[in-house]
């Protein structure tokens, strides 16, 4: 509220941005006081049961919070985003923020929903931002239509629980799954329904197969500095949304959240399930990333196929997989941020975002060249960078749950998504690198040397520093995703 009153006193001059982006920072400095102030809380409910307070809220508020900080950061030199109207542009982001810290939080279905529609319209307005633009009145529109139709999907499913269970709180909803009458027939069809349905919608948040159709062209019409925030926060709190379905509110069930329905719901086995999903994220996202010569679009089928990687942390149904879809996401914000950074500052500088405006770049832009190299192997997955280290967790994840499903004879499914999972990096060194390669290797039409603000560099030189730093030494990362986890287990 203080950012669009600010926006509407002060005058659209260089004092007057730096005024609106200060407002900003103090607000999501305030937040982060707050958020560190009750860390030192035990956990609890709130809002008369619909609110969690614990660990693995906070852990997804820093994450947050970071993001929207540097979507602001990002969005104050960006030409895409015109000086007068930046003001309700940073309203808007704070507004997304306070949505996603509630998505996380949530332990009532209908929270879940009224906090996911609290995200996904301002996500509309902002991905149509640029007025007159083409792209992105096409990018706006298409969001808009997919997200409503996942919308009702999602709310029909929750109408569904309601109607089975007579309860949309999670935490009552782990109560009454462990007393449903899984042998009426008809119960199980519907209680198969009600999940398909409510995974839906969770499945367009996050941008999996088959709910990614509006990815790529929602990220290539939005401003780019939207665009980085779009890949990365929104796709965190869909994935905590997830956690606190199968397990928080029903981690106390027997067998867990996601073996009891499979138990329940017409003995279909969800993890698998889950895990089948997975592999077709990966590989499709990968794949369709192969012939894209616009940078964000390649960008934005590579986030498809990092949703498919996270996947298979949430299907190994186990607290060390939980924890690396905590680490990956951390590392993953780091790391594509950083990528659609170098995009915005080579667009800012008079290029396109076709990867042939990439070519020599390294001679006239060695920093931003090296940096965007080592975010292109980091997200690929080499060592020893953080996206290795958040792959590792990732691939250990669903390496335990094949030993362990060895004694029932189910483990050959598990490795198959282990090599998958392999092979898919595997792939997408292959279009990263090209990236690279157009920078080192090719020979530019232009020798002029780029010059950036020095916001955007020093942004660039942190996020890039991260990277290296966590994938020598990320002990305090896995330590709290770990501490996260064991919270919401209980």
């Amino acid at each position: 509220m203080a950012v669009f009153v600010a926006d509407i006193l002060v005058k659209k001059s260089e004092r007057g941005v730096a005024i609106l982006a200060g407002i900003a920072f103090l607000t999501l400095g305030a937040s982060g006081a707050a958020t560190w102030f009750l860390s030192g809380f035990d956990s609890q409910l709130i809002f008369s049961g619909l609110i969690a307070h614990d660990a693995l809220a906070i852990y997804f508020k820093w994450l947050f919070l970071a993001a929207t900080a540097l979507a602001v950061w990002m969005a104050i030199p960006s030409k895409e985003i015109v000086p007068s109207r930046l003001g309700e542009y940073f309203a808007l982001l704070l507004t997304m923020c306070l949505g996603m810290n509630l998505m996380a939080s949530s332990v009532d279905l209908l929270m879940v929903y009224l906090s996911l529609e609290m995200v996904s319209i301002v996500s509309y307005i902002l991905a149509g931002y640029r007025r007159g633009d083409r792209r992105a009145a096409e990018a706006s529109l298409k969001y808009v239509i997919y997200g409503a139709v996942a919308s009702g999907i999602m709310l029909f499913g929750i109408s569904y629980l309601y109607g089975l269970l007579g309860t949309t709180n999670l935490n009552l909803v782990q109560a009454r799954l462990a007393s449903f009458d899984g042998s009426n027939a008809g119960g199980q069809v519907a209680l198969l329904v009600t999940l398909v349905f409510v995974l839906s919608g969770v499945g367009y948040k996050v941008a999996s197969v088959p709910w990614h159709m509006w990815c790529p062209d929602v990220y290539e019409g939005a401003p780019t500095p939207f665009t980085a925030f779009l890949s990365v926060a929104p796709k965190a709190a869909g994935f905590a949304v997830a956690l606190r379905l199968f397990f928080g509110g029903m981690a106390s069930v027997p067998n867990g959240g996601l073996d009891q329905m499979a138990k329940i719901a017409a003995g279909v086995p969800w993890p698998a399930v889950l895990g089948a999903v997975a592999a077709a994220t990966m590989t499709l996202g990968n794949l369709a990333a192969l012939n894209q010569n616009n940078l964000k679009r390649l960008l934005a089928y590579s986030s498809i196929a990092h949703a498919g990687y996270v996947m298979m942390g949430l299907a190994s149904a186990s607290n060390l997989g939980n924890q690396s879809v905590l680490v990956y996401l951390t590392f993953y914000l780091l790391m594509n941020i950083g990528a659609f950074l170098v995009v915005e500052m080579i667009s800012r500088s008079g290029g396109s975002e076709s990867i042939f405006e990439y070519r020599g770049l390294a001679k006239r832009a060695p920093f931003a060249a090296v940096a965007f190299a080592i975010l292109l192997f980091s997200l690929t997955g080499l060592p020893p960078l953080a996206g290795f280290i958040g792959k590792f967790y990732l691939f250990y994840a669903v390496i335990q749950k094949a030993g362990a499903a060895a004694a029932t004879g189910d483990a050959t499914g598990w490795w198959a998504l282990a090599v998958i999972g392999v092979l898919n990096s595997a792939v997408s060194l292959y279009y990263y690198a090209r990236v690279v390669k157009a920078m080192f290797l090719e020979k530019g039409t232009e020798e002029r040397p780029l010059e950036f603000p020095v916001s955007y560099t020093g942004m660039l030189a942190g996020l890039t520093g991260l990277v290296v730093l966590f994938g020598i030494y990320w002990a305090p990362v896995s330590e709290a995703a770990a501490n996260a986890i064991k919270a919401m287990a209980g």
